[in-house]
């Protein structure tokens, strides 16, 4: 009988890319997302929720944004024509790769197959495997806005919360229990708000509990209580660090697919012109191994897929025997059942790491005869363990520990801008407005108010990526915010064209209510 349990938690979002033309840098970042971890992972947990010898759980985030790009029809209708394209340029890799191109090539097909089999709609899946028990679907902000800099204007981080809320439950059919904070980051008080909007537990990393008040008996390895009755889970490093790290963990093993090499830097300029493919960029078309650490892209050497595979094998088991033990060890010296949270982004799993999948299925197959009992958070606080009451510390689980990735010299001023945006909106919903023709505007402002907050974009000026990118995203939320408020109250006229333009490319969250940006009310 297994001494303790496991957790394991993934966090699935891209932000809203929805307003990118067909053919573009962000566009391939969600078809890519598909292809690499989307798909294959529902595939992963209904193969092993249909073999009776197993007990697959998992804990699943599932961003607003996320969602809403897989409801939008019209972006996943070229999908399939994305997919033909890699599968066309496949067939111009060299000889020395063909082993690693059949493999991907067939996995290609796999996901086009499968793209059809499901009628290109994903969320009726993942609501299947919910209704199974087999994932526990909890939310998180509305657009990954990052909550402990939105709290000067208490009013912008509720926005957050009841939107995405919302918006789970007109998607997945059932309000979310649970939330994934954006990067994990807390700040204290932040619990009323989420309780307040019906959410009762949340994942810190390791020192959000560790250096909680009172200091938590059992430290990461059992939920704690806060004051306001939001239970919170604790990152355990031991459980995490070998899977995501690529350094000391798997997905560095030199047999494991590169993830940098890429036929899209390798292929001439005049064949993917061809293909309308206007600038060099990753394509998910990676045909060479890690072959080793420090290796140079040019010295990779090509992928064999046997060798992975069973690479695969020997790492889950060598995972889960580390797991048994260290819950063998806490159970010896704790007075209630042993828990190990470990989460990641769920992009960890296919798309940074191709074998990620494949590595889950793994662990389902051998979790039980290991030792391990797999459980999902929402099963963990089904116990009859109380749980020790503590203040959570503030923390994140960026670089640091804290919030000096989203606030620094590279993205400060985006700060004072969703702070001016949001005091604003707060004000003019306050003094109310007439017509119908004037809500709408409302509506859409409150829309483009929550893109702008998108820490996504905070996180790519802090990184030095796509900068630019990020940077325009964030003016143009904002330029139509500001215009849309004036419009209000000034009575400016929009062009009609305009208007339209920016309801089609921004038209997310279809049950948003401007009033959600009102004081919450006192409760007695």
């Amino acid at each position: 009988m297994a001494a303790g349990d496991l957790a394991l938690v993934l966090h699935a979002h891209l932000p809203y890319v929805r307003s990118s033309e067909p053919g573009s840098l962000e566009e391939d970042w969600y078809f890519q997302a598909l292809q690499e971890c989307y798909l294959p992972l529902v595939a992963v947990l209904e193969a092993a929720a249909a073999d009776r010898r197993q007990r697959p759980r998992l804990t699943l985030g599932l961003s607003p944004t996320l969602l809403s790009l897989l409801a939008d029809p019209q972006l996943n209708g070229r999908f399939l024509a994305w997919i033909a394209v890699r599968q066309e340029l496949l067939l111009q890799a060299p000889q020395a790769q063909g082993p690693a191109a059949s493999h991907l090539a067939a996995q290609l097909e796999a996901v086009v197959s499968q793209w059809r089999q499901i009628k290109g709609q994903l969320i009726p899946r993942f609501r299947r495997l919910q209704q199974q028990g087999v994932l526990d679907l909890i939310t998180c902000g509305a657009t990954h806005g990052y909550l402990p800099l939105l709290r000067q204007v208490p009013e912008a981080v509720r926005a957050q919360l009841v939107t995405a809320v919302r918006e789970h439950e007109r998607l997945l059919g059932e309000r979310p229990l649970g939330i994934w904070l954006p990067e994990c980051a807390y700040y204290e008080g932040l619990d009323q708000q989420l309780v307040g909007c019906g959410l009762r537990y949340s994942v810190l990393d390791a020192h959000g509990l560790l250096h909680a008040l009172p200091r938590p008996r059992y430290g990461v390895f059992a939920p704690i209580c806060s004051p306001a009755g939001a239970a919170f889970f604790g990152r355990d490093s031991s459980a995490t660090l070998p899977v995501w790290s690529a350094r000391e963990g798997y997905p560095g093993d030199g047999a494991y697919r590169e993830f940098h090499r890429d036929l899209g830097w390798d292929l001439p300029d005049s064949e993917l012109a061809s293909h309308a493919i206007a600038s060099r960029r990753p394509l998910g078309l990676k045909l060479h191994r890690v072959t080793a650490q420090g290796c140079p892209l040019d010295q990779k050497q090509p992928y064999e897929p046997a060798v992975a595979a069973e690479r695969i094998e020997e790492h889950a088991a060598t995972y889960l025997q580390g797991r048994a033990e260290e819950l063998g060890s806490l159970a010896r010296s704790m007075e209630r059942r042993p828990l190990l949270v470990a989460p990641f982004d769920a992009e960890l799993f296919g798309h940074w790491w191709f074998e990620g999948p494949q590595f889950l299925a793994a662990l389902f197959r051998q979790a039980d005869g290991a030792g391990v009992r797999l459980v999902t958070l929402r099963e963990a606080l089904g116990g009859s363990d109380p749980l020790q009451v503590c203040r959570p510390s503030p923390s994140s689980w960026g670089q640091g520990g804290y919030h000096d990735y989203w606030l620094n010299e590279t993205n400060a001023w985006v700060v004072a801008e969703w702070q001016r945006a949001s005091q604003a909106m707060v004000a003019r919903v306050q003094r109310g407005v007439g017509s119908p023709a004037q809500r709408d505007l409302l509506t859409q402002a409150g829309r483009e108010l929550l893109l702008a907050q998108s820490s996504d974009w905070s996180f790519i000026l802090r990184a030095g990526t796509t900068t630019g990118l990020a940077k325009e995203r964030i003016e143009r939320h904002l330029d139509r915010f500001w215009r849309l408020l004036d419009a209000i109250d000034n009575g400016t006229e929009l062009p009609a064209k305009w208007l339209k333009a920016i309801a089609i490319e921004d038209g997310l969250f279809p049950l948003l209510n401007a009033a959600d940006w009102l004081p919450a009310p006192v409760q007695s």
